[in-house]
């Protein structure tokens, strides 16, 4: 992995803050600017723009979430769900609706080196930490003119979309590496299994297999998945890591707590893949590091070529 110096990081953190309380001070609350095959270690570091993605059902269907190499989903405030769509090898014209960062979200991609990542907003008390974050945020209002706009027939806060050509993102082959994902032939074991159902507080993911298309179809609270272009949203892929969700120190402007979901320590996981329910381990050492997922005789555990969901459970 690539380790930056601390003199390094304490000037980029610096400049970033200081931007971050220019922000505040002009009353801004929007954060500061600051696959497959297995490519070798270190090699396609970078090159991917994350988009957080509005997850209710007033947001669906979503717009360019097909076009994501890596589908986070995690949990926020109430119970309910946000995506975090990660684009490392192709860019569609629009996606969205975007909306607001979290905590969590720091963590998470500190295993890409620096992404650029296109969300609309935060909490004002979270403004220092994505300051100090090796991200490229670009809110609106740091973002070039014309990245974002509002549209497809929506009320805000749903109607927010933004053009990924617009940032100067440069995904290109190899840059999912750093995160420890690894593709390759179907593994030998595995349980045949072709629905799973994960369950938030106030929200729900089945996914199903189908064979003669090889993914998994996405039904989210009870309506099956598919984009504003009308595409049912089918990964390869689909991982459900069980982790720790603690309460954050931040909440929501009606005074929900925002849950913090840990994604640095080990735990158990489900690995969806051809049909087939792996059980597996994953473990990240730091926030720098990647996931690795294993067998239970700790062989790595290759996904299927294709997007991949990682929908983090509670633990």
């Amino acid at each position: 992995m690539k380790r930056r110096t601390g003199q390094r990081t304490r000037t980029r953190t610096g400049a970033a803050v200081a931007i971050a309380v220019a922000a505040l001070a002009s009353g801004c609350t929007i954060g500061p600017s600051g696959a497959d095959g297995n490519p070798p270690a270190g090699a396609g570091r970078g090159g991917v723009l994350a988009v957080k993605i509005d997850n209710v059902g007033a947001a669906r269907p979503q717009t360019g979430l097909d076009a994501a190499d890596v589908v986070y989903v995690e949990q926020v405030e109430a119970g309910l769900s946000r995506l975090m769509a990660v684009f490392a090898s192709r860019l569609p014209p629009a996606v969205g609706p975007v909306r607001s960062a979290r905590e969590t979200d720091l963590e998470l991609l500190r295993q890409f080196d620096r992404p650029a990542l296109a969300f609309s907003g935060a909490q004002s008390k979270l403004l220092p930490l994505i300051a100090g974050a090796p991200v490229r945020a670009l809110p609106p209002g740091r973002a070039p003119g014309g990245a974002y706009y509002r549209g497809g027939g929506r009320v805000a806060p749903h109607n927010l979309f933004v053009r990924p050509a617009a940032l100067k993102a440069d995904p290109r082959a190899g840059a999912l590496a750093s995160t420890g994902f690894r593709f390759g032939p179907r593994p030998a074991g595995g349980t045949p299994q072709t629905r799973r159902t994960v369950r938030f507080p106030a929200a729900r993911f089945t996914f199903d297999w189908v064979e003669y298309e090889g993914r998994w179809r996405v039904t989210m609270d009870g309506r099956r998945a598919r984009t504003s272009a009308g595409k049912e949203l089918g990964p390869s892929t689909v991982v459900v890591q069980y982790v720790k969700v603690r309460p954050s120190r931040f909440h929501d402007r009606a005074g929900s707590v925002s849950p913090f979901t840990e994604t640095v320590g080990e735990g158990s996981a489900s690995v969806l893949r051809d049909g087939r329910a792996y059980k597996a381990r994953w473990k990240r050492p730091s926030a720098g590091d990647g996931t690795d997922f294993t067998t239970a005789d700790g062989n790595p555990l290759a996904f299927a070529k294709g997007q991949v969901w990682v929908v983090y459970a509670k633990a």
